[in-house]
């Protein structure tokens, strides 16, 4: 029995921010301080490091649930499968449905319960939870959707990444050009056609890296502001993320007895664009080997860090030829790899 992905779907947010609609900001250092510098400076240092021009925002009246939603009608098509014959909806988020100009995370009922009254399903059986893993979320919901169909538990799985970061960010902080919005989804099953997931890693470190990426107040600290957003300690996460990812990706090729030769491609988490790069290099270091040209592929230049969503939207962009010189065909060997919040990191190679 091999356990494949069988139908993709993503939705990528309608609103585009340019790098241009933060000249307007007041960026401030985490004291509260100025930065000595014109935000057209700002802005273009940030480009140069992640890579980013521009990324998308969810429409107002959009949330979490909804564009999760989107993203898993396309996929259940795609699968050409009855949604009453799913055994589970996994989505993983980091948030839950926080409404436009809202100080307040929703997460009851489940994000994943939400899902699937949206998605019209009946069957009670078809159980719906939600995964808080960081950024790997989705990949470990591939994790979890594997084990439930290896062990008989499961026939067919709908995993889902989606965020919404855009109403989770403090617009005092520099760092919050990086997020976006987004949602990507996969359905996961048994099948006699060869390949699928061959091997995974995961891990959480927690012991001095647990508070990497944490719900921190506000840049400004003038301003009356009770609301918590999302934020980093970016040069830790960059050592903790070089040092442990390639590794991680290491670990589960040489478990799949795979020569790196036959690797394809290799979709990271969209985090940060020269972070990504270095971690790939790493990771051919490790075999004495030079990373190859058009091995990773990158959206985030477009679509920004939008978290869970950056793998399962980059994954299907590329099933659906949205990008331009990077292709999938079957047999092709993949690497799956993420790091985030946690600090998590995980890795599954693929055969197409």
């Amino acid at each position: 029995m091999n356990i494949k992905i069988t139908g993709t779907g993503s939705y990528i947010p309608a609103n585009v921010e340019k790098n241009e609609d933060f000249y307007n900001h007041e960026f401030l250092n985490s004291d509260g301080s100025s930065i000595n510098a014109p935000n057209e400076i700002i802005v273009k240092k940030f480009k140069a490091i992640t890579g980013i021009d521009e990324r998308r925002y969810a429409k107002n009246h959009l949330n979490t649930s909804d564009i999760a939603s989107f993203a898993a009608e396309k996929a259940i098509e795609n699968a050409k499968i009855d949604r009453e014959d799913l055994d589970y909806i996994i989505v993983a988020h980091n948030y839950g449905d926080v409404r436009h100009d809202s100080n307040q995370s929703d997460t009851v009922p489940s994000i994943a319960s939400r899902v699937k009254h949206l998605l019209r399903i009946k069957n009670p059986k078809c159980v719906g939870y939600d995964l808080l893993f960081g950024c790997p979320g989705w990949v470990e919901g591939l994790i979890q959707a594997n084990a439930f169909i290896k062990s008989g538990i499961a026939k067919k799985c709908l995993v889902i990444g989606a965020e919404t970061l855009s109403r989770v960010i403090d617009p005092h902080d520099r760092d919050s050009m990086i997020y976006s919005d987004g949602a990507g989804a996969a359905v996961l099953e048994s099948t006699s056609d060869e390949g699928g997931i061959i091997t995974h890693n995961s891990a959480t470190f927690a012991l001095d890296e647990a508070h990497f990426i944490y719900f921190g107040e506000t840049n400004n600290q003038e301003i009356n502001d009770s609301c918590r957003y999302i934020k980093m300690y970016g040069r830790k996460i960059y050592e903790f993320a070089l040092t442990n990812v390639p590794l991680a990706m290491k670990s589960c090729l040489d478990e799949s007895g795979i020569d790196i030769s036959e690797v394809k491609k290799i979709l990271i988490h969209q985090a940060n664009e020269k972070m990504d790069e270095a971690i790939v290099k790493r990771f051919y270091e490790l075999y004495d080997k030079e990373m190859p040209n058009g091995i990773m592929p990158m959206s985030i230049g477009k679509l920004g860090n939008s978290s869970v969503a950056t793998i399962p939207t980059l994954y299907d962009m590329i099933l659906n030829n949205s990008m331009e010189n990077q292709e999938i065909s079957k047999g092709d060997i993949i690497i799956f790899a993420s790091v985030g919040a946690g600090m998590n990191i995980n890795a599954i190679v693929y055969k197409q």
